[in-house]
């Protein structure tokens, strides 16, 4: 099969499996948003929270990808398939100790992002509901990503959309039809995910007794995927703080420049899941190669990808310039913010082109199991982007503002983490990097 057809046959189902989350939070936030804004606000609070976790949780998912597509191209699909199983062992016992923990400490959670008076109940009530659907999520992470080893695609997209579907009718029946409110709408979705994790491991398991693997704990192995996974921990943690710090300044421009910075943010992580379905393509093909020994493979496959990701980056950012009138009418109907957004999507559609580099490059590095330099340069970026993005709070308020904050991000922390990971690229010691 030549290269492109690979990237397409990886790239194309990732970029619809990856859609299936928002689709799942959009779907509550229009049950919700039926019940009223107070409910609403609660919903936001308390999925935000479960977001962070499942994202913090990702490295199930790219771990597994590198250890099981590098046994692939050793010819070792029974080991693959075995450490496949342990990785999900890990994000079941995860899975399983975060929702206990969620519990007790929802209160906390909320209050410490602001929840106040009925808000708090109604975020507290959607944190501990939803709770219980954490071990599945994140068991289908980890079976994700023993998928995307095997150079199988089309098996999460499936499940994914069909979890998604089934959120939306649960939460229908919960919301409206038992009159449940918020807490129908979170059990709806801990449903819909015990339910996805559970059919991921039926399908992960088939394979693995087939192959004669094991499916039994192994302490060994199951220390081996965390030892994998904690270094792309780390690297998440230092993106997610970088997010995080973005929102916090934009916060502080006042209401009409916070709303044009959600919307602009939206489009960017839109976008960014086309650029991000190339880059898990990349994991596959790059672990396979390494796995197989061939590292004129791994570079010359490399190249091509770059050149595809920054030509897809291109091609979305002028997209997002043509469109940003009638994308700003469509989600705000503030005149000011509408122009702010306009002029941010002017930025967006300006650096795509090198955030489709980075996100390249990243899910290379990933699919070779370099995770502990991902984690150092994680950190390095952060420690760059802070005091850039910080001097947005010494500017004055409003547009000013946030635009030094957008160019921080979109040209200062890109930038960072293009010349970090493009460095790493060039060199050798990438392609010797061990994960099984």
């Amino acid at each position: 099969m030549s290269l492109t057809r690979r990237i397409l046959n990886l790239a194309v189902p990732a970029f619809a499996a990856l859609l299936a989350q928002p689709l799942m939070l959009l779907a509550d936030t229009w049950i919700v948003g039926r019940l009223g804004t107070i409910p609403l606000a609660g919903l936001s609070i308390g999925s935000g929270l479960l977001l962070t976790v499942v994202g913090l949780s990702i490295f199930l998912a790219y771990g597994s990808t590198a250890v099981v597509g590098r046994l692939m191209g050793a010819g070792q699909r029974r080991r693959g398939l075995e450490m496949g199983v342990q990785a999900m062992w890990v994000a079941a016992a995860l899975g399983a100790l975060l929702a206990v923990v969620m519990w007790p400490t929802a209160p906390l959670l909320a209050s410490a992002l602001g929840a106040r008076g009925e808000v708090l109940g109604y975020a507290v009530d959607y944190l501990r509901w939803s709770s219980p659907g954490l071990p599945g999520m994140l068991v289908m992470l980890a079976a994700t990503g023993t998928f995307r080893g095997l150079a199988n695609a089309h098996t999460p997209m499936v499940l994914s959309l069909t979890s998604a579907l089934l959120n939306f009718v649960l939460n229908i029946v919960f919301v409206f039809g038992l009159g449940m409110g918020i807490a129908g709408a979170a059990l709806g979705t801990a449903l819909a995910e015990t339910t996805l994790g559970l059919s991921a491991a039926a399908l992960v398991t088939v394979s693995a007794r087939r192959q004669g693997a094991r499916l039994a704990p192994s302490w060994a192995d199951m220390r081996h995927s965390l030892k994998v996974g904690f270094p792309l921990w780390l690297r998440t943690l230092a993106l997610r703080a970088a997010m995080l710090l973005t929102t916090y300044i934009a916060a502080a421009q006042g209401a009409q420049a916070l709303a044009a910075h959600h919307i602009a943010m939206n489009v960017w992580n839109l976008l960014a899941y086309a650029l991000d379905a190339l880059a898990i393509a990349g994991q596959t093909i790059i672990a396979t190669a390494l796995g197989g020994g061939d590292h004129a493979e791994a570079r010359a496959s490399t190249s091509k990808m770059v050149r595809w990701s920054i030509g897809a980056g291109i091609v979305l950012g002028l997209v997002a310039i043509i469109t940003r009138g009638p994308v700003a009418a469509v989600f705000s109907t503030d005149g000011e913010v509408r122009d702010i957004v306009g002029r941010l999507l002017l930025v967006v559609g300006a650096t795509l082109g090198l955030a489709g580099y980075v996100y390249l490059l990243d899910g290379v590095l990933m699919g070779a199991g370099d995770g502990p330099y991902l984690a150092r340069a994680g950190l390095i970026t952060l420690a760059v982007y802070a005091p850039l993005a910080l001097i947005a709070l010494l500017l004055p308020s409003g547009w000013p503002a946030l635009l030094w904050l957008w160019l921080s991000f979109t040209v200062g922390f890109m930038g960072a983490r293009a010349v970090t990971l493009g460095w790493r690229a060039r060199g050798d010691r990438w392609l010797s990097a061990q994960v099984s």
